[in-house]
């Protein structure tokens, strides 16, 4: 994780847009495949709002779902190999991360397991359909060398 303090956002509603996958402790590997095959349409993605990209993590039996994406807005115009996710208005604590992409998986693992549970904020569940949490790839993430401008986004309850 990082040394710095969260910050918190309200956020206004996202619709994202990409590709979805399952994976378990086995096949955690395989995200970084999926985002490799997502990066072939970014920039290319009709409505595409902003260059930020975000991975979205969805708690399912047996591992999670993800999904590699961009904010669009709307989807009229998108292919049907495009999932689309609408998050709601909520309220974020936003934790700064400064390591390479490949440690993501512990840094989860500590916000989760120390850093939630000690911070006395409790985790917004905005509804069948939405994400537990979200990463956020700004504009200063480089894919070529897996560092810069990442940011965990949390759901807390206001």
């Amino acid at each position: 994780m990082t040394d710095n303090e969260p910050r918190f956002e309200n956020c206004k509603p996202l619709l994202i847009a990409g590709v979805r996958g399952h994976f378990s402790a086995a096949s955690w590997e395989g995200i970084s495949a999926q985002w490799q095959r997502f990066e072939l349409h970014m920039d290319k993605i009709p409505g595409q709002v902003g260059r930020a990209a975000y991975g979205l993590c969805f708690a399912v039996p047996g591992g999670i779902d993800y999904l590699s994406g961009v904010e669009v807005s709307g989807t009229a115009d998108l292919s049907t190999e495009f999932n689309c996710v609408r998050i709601p208005a909520q309220k974020y604590a936003i934790l700064p991360y400064e390591e390479h992409v490949s440690k993501l998986r512990n840094a989860l693992d500590i916000i989760w397991h120390k850093w939630l549970p000690a911070s006395g904020y409790k985790v917004a569940r905005a509804g069948a359909g939405t994400p537990d949490f979200f990463e956020r790839y700004g504009e200063g993430f480089d894919p070529r060398t897996g560092e810069g401008d990442i940011e965990v986004w949390i759901p807390i309850q206001s």
